[in-house]
């Protein structure tokens, strides 16, 4: 089986040289893109299956990239950036970006994610196949078209906001999906206060989910940017 195809774009030569030396290691079959519009050119004619974007692009700003890829592809991109504030991560996350990594990083991270993303497009492509209506994840199973989810085969109680929750994180398993996405899907619109109320509602959500609270499974908190449900083996 062929390990998958990565698009590289990166305008920094050293930290270009550093990924696609990691990648190239591991035996990665990879694309290199040094500005944004050669990125998009790259990614319509030869489809990757993944894009390792950085933003400070010298033609056009990252987020555009991801962006203009969004209006027809939903393939993964891992944005890779010196911009560390919680604000450029929400903004390339909301705009589809599906992970964030921060500069400087080490490769066993690169490498780390590469692997998460490729878990979920090994889920996405299964949940293509079959066209399933159950969700499993280790002993969690979300019965979509019975509105039910149940946990080492015991149901859980839950309310609806708390199912309508583990379905939205359940079907975008390995996504860091940002507080702004969450609240718009679940209440349709994305105030402070809505914001406030998510806290609530996954704090009790994974006392019902966590076996271990102080060692979480499923559900990953980015804090300041929002909520990944994790793959479990």
């Amino acid at each position: 089986m062929n390990k998958p195809l990565i698009l590289v774009v990166e305008d920094d030569p050293p930290v270009r040289n550093l990924i696609t030396t990691t990648l190239k290691t591991n035996d990665y079959r990879y694309l290199i893109a040094a500005n944004g519009e050669t990125a998009v050119l790259e990614a319509s004619s030869h489809n990757p299956d993944i894009v390792l974007l950085d933003l400070g692009l010298p033609d056009m700003d990252g987020v555009q990239v991801i962006q203009n890829i969004r209006t027809w592809s939903n393939l993964p991109i891992i944005v890779i950036s010196a911009r560390s504030e919680d604000n450029d991560k929400i903004e390339a996350l909301d705009a589809g970006a599906d992970d964030y990594l921060t500069k400087p990083f080490s490769v066993e991270e690169l490498l780390a994610r590469l692997r998460v993303t490729q878990r979920r497009l090994s889920i996405m492509t299964a949940e293509m196949l079959t066209a399933s209506s159950v969700f499993v994840n280790g002993k969690l199973r979300v019965d979509y078209a019975g509105g039910c989810a149940y946990l080492d085969e015991q149901e859980m109680h839950l309310t609806p906001i708390e199912y309508k929750l583990l379905c939205l994180l359940s079907k975008n398993v390995g996504k860091v999906l940002t507080h702004t996405f969450i609240t718009q899907n679940i209440w349709g619109r994305s105030w402070d206060n809505d914001v406030a109320s998510l806290r609530v509602f996954m704090a009790t959500l994974r006392k019902k989910l966590e076996p271990d609270s102080d060692s979480p499974q499923y559900i990953q908190t980015h804090i300041g940017v929002g909520y990944r449900m994790m793959k479990v083996e």
